[in-house]
């Protein structure tokens, strides 16, 4: 036997609704003041899937303990262009331009560059933001 359909279901479905269009409407308009730092690589020719990994588990290192960074993309699924030179990417996600600046020249970027210069043959960089 079905149960009958009553007001409180009705209002329950509709606040759900409501707060779900509240939040579409909300992530739609809303603009984070973090700074992506998105970083394209081309590793040397001779350096080794041992020390690709060991730097880009740095950067996730870095997120995990360099106050500032919220989130790090590891994992390039997808390259393109003709005669790209890009072999790679990366991306972590600062909490404020601030944070980015900080992190410019800090011990914890020294310490991750230890592992992350000698397999890169060349980066380019670019931070946005709202």
């Amino acid at each position: 036997m079905k149960s009958p359909i009553t007001w409180k279901t009705i209002s329950v479905t509709i606040a759900a609704l409501s707060i779900f269009a509240v939040g579409i409407l909300f992530g739609q308009s809303y603009k984070p003041d973090s700074v992506i730092h998105v970083v394209t690589v081309k590793w040397n020719a001779d350096t080794t899937d041992a020390q690709v990994s060991e730097a880009l588990k740095g950067v996730e290192t870095i997120a995990q303990t360099y106050d500032g960074v919220s989130r790090v993309w590891t994992r390039s699924i997808k390259v393109q262009g003709q005669e790209s030179e890009v072999t790679a990417a990366f991306v972590m996600e600062f909490e404020s331009e601030k944070a980015l600046a900080d992190y410019t020249g800090s011990d914890a970027q020294k310490e991750w560059y230890k592992v992350y210069l000698p397999a890169r043959e060349l980066s380019r960089t670019f931070d946005i933001t709202n």
